[in-house]
């Protein structure tokens, strides 16, 4: 296992697995676990000063978000997807924020709208400012709210579950999309959808966004 540049989240209030699962999983998300790396229970316990059993429970946690692949008498692996993983996981978030924006138009409350609003000024001040993370982390507040104002819990929870699959790469295209104006405008168009409650405009407008994220994250793949 390569050298591990990152330390254990500590929070009292949290069971130890807990802990441990939040630090190995913003440690991949992060791409400090690089996909493909393996993960050895004895090292990582050493590193995080933890028994293996809190590691071992952490593992089967970050397996079930998929991201990280338990190889019997292996051991475990932070999980590398295929272009054909990324394109079948995005064509479910098209047709899923779709529908969520569909119902955001119809649902969402002024005071949320506003919030949006507000999100969309600071997305674009964090653009102009090419600050990655901040935009990223604004983008997914964005859309976060776009599914809040569904009303459908298992909507939100399959969407953030796919989500957080996605997010290194997301990351990883973000640092390298040269036309950060495009998203700005997708956000402007969505908000704008939501504002006028045109459902239609919105589930068009939510398909084109991502499938621009799916052209952009391939491309980058590509060119590795």
């Amino acid at each position: 296992m390569a050298d591990m540049n990152f330390n254990i989240n500590t929070n009292e209030y949290l069971p130890l697995r807990d802990v441990v699962f939040n630090t190995l999983r913003d440690a991949i998300l992060t791409g400090k676990l690089a996909p493909g790396e393996r993960l050895m229970e004895n090292q990582l316990a050493e590193k995080l000063g933890v028994s293996r059993t809190p590691v071992r429970e952490a593992l089967r946690m970050l397996e079930l978000e998929n991201l990280v692949q338990l190889v019997p008498r292996k051991g475990a692996q932070v999980l590398d997807m295929s272009e054909k993983d990324i394109i079948n996981i995005l064509e479910i978030r098209s047709a899923l924020e779709s529908l969520a924006t569909s119902l955001a138009c119809q649902k969402m409350k002024e005071d949320k709208i506003q919030e949006l609003r507000n999100l969309l000024v600071d997305f674009e001040k964090a653009v102009a400012e090419n600050d990655v993370e901040r935009f990223v982390d604004i983008d997914e507040e964005f859309h976060d709210l776009i599914f809040e104002a569904t009303e459908n819990d298992k909507l939100i929870q399959i969407f953030r579950n796919l989500r957080v699959q996605l997010y290194r790469y997301r990351m990883a295209q973000a640092k390298n999309d040269t036309s950060m104006a495009t998203v700005v405008a997708h956000h402007r168009r969505l908000l704008r959808a939501i504002e006028t409650h045109d459902a239609a405009q919105g589930m068009a407008m939510a398909q084109g966004h991502i499938k621009y994220q799916m052209e952009t994250i391939l491309r980058l793949l590509q060119n590795k």
